[in-house]
């Protein structure tokens, strides 16, 4: 529950902070306030030596695990609503347990591949009702946000696939603190390109500050805990709690509608990816 209220608010702070910012910028300062948080518990906690040992495949999980999706998003959120973009991003179990089929020829049972088609048709439900590329007053088409949002999940979950592969055995707080600093690197030079022309204002400030230590900082160490203490699984359905809160928050905060169309198709996402991940099954086998 904790975790999913981190999560569920960092669409709504990254929101305030990609309108004055821009996307790049957004997950730039972001990225590189979690950087600037977990670096010093990684020294304190005598783990530098096996942050240099592991830099290269940390850094490189940071691209695909932080900087590309965070991007992504701040760049969605700027034309679709923060509940939306939440509950497309339920869907990075389903996109990891596809990944890991493919590539780590992780087969699923018969329930698991239904799971797949039911999360993938509820995605291309809610995404048809988006489905406009003209742009709208942002000079963004929402077709386009659902694209960067579903992306974004790609990029998840190849990034759980070769965290499975290459990073096992490796400290949870190395692995997050060498993730952030390789997304802060590779953002750094396109973020510094696009940076706004006029500073951001302390709201937008605030809220990436937030961000990045509450929704990132924190969230990895809790997030990383949760795996080692109650398993992959049970640390994957916090994924189904998000929209929910994200929901709340752009509800009360943004005055954001929701739709009861949205709602459905929220609905069959998450009995799809519930299935597809495992944790929801049509039946058990029974031995004799």
């Amino acid at each position: 529950m904790l975790l999913a209220a981190m999560w569920g608010v960092s669409f709504l702070l990254m929101r305030l902070g990609a309108v004055e910012f821009g996307p790049l910028p957004t997950a730039a300062v972001r990225v590189g306030v979690a950087a600037l948080f977990l670096l010093p518990l990684v020294w304190l906690s005598g783990l530098l030596p096996a942050l240099r040992k592991h830099w290269r495949k940390t850094f490189f999980v940071g691209l695909l695990n932080s900087a590309i999706p965070f991007a992504c998003i701040a760049f969605a959120l700027l034309s679709i609503t923060t509940g939306l973009s939440a509950i497309l991003n339920a869907t990075v179990p389903m996109f990891g347990a596809l990944v890991a089929w493919l590539w780590l020829k992780d087969k699923p049972d018969a329930s698991r591949v239904l799971g797949l088609v039911l999360g993938f048709t509820g995605v291309a439900l809610l995404a048809w009702d988006q489905a406009t590329f003209k742009p709208d007053a942002q000079g963004i088409a929402p077709g386009w946000a659902v694209l960067a949002c579903l992306l974004a999940c790609v990029c998840y979950g190849i990034a759980a696939s070769y965290t499975k592969r290459y990073l096992s055995g490796i400290p949870p707080l190395v692995t997050a603190a060498g993730s952030q600093l390789g997304a802060t690197l590779g953002l750094a030079l396109p973020a510094a390109f696009f940076w706004p022309p006029r500073m951001p204002g302390s709201t937008a400030w605030m809220a990436l500050v937030v961000v990045g230590v509450l929704c990132t900082g924190l969230a990895y160490i809790v997030f990383f805990r949760l795996i080692e203490n109650a398993g992959p699984p049970r640390a994957l359905s916090v994924t189904f709690l998000v929209p929910v809160f994200a929901l709340f928050y752009g509800a009360v905060f943004l005055r954001e509608a929701i739709a009861p169309w949205m709602l459905i198709c929220a609905a069959v996402i998450v009995c799809g990816t519930a299935l597809s991940t495992g944790l929801l099954r049509l039946g058990r086998r029974v031995k004799s």
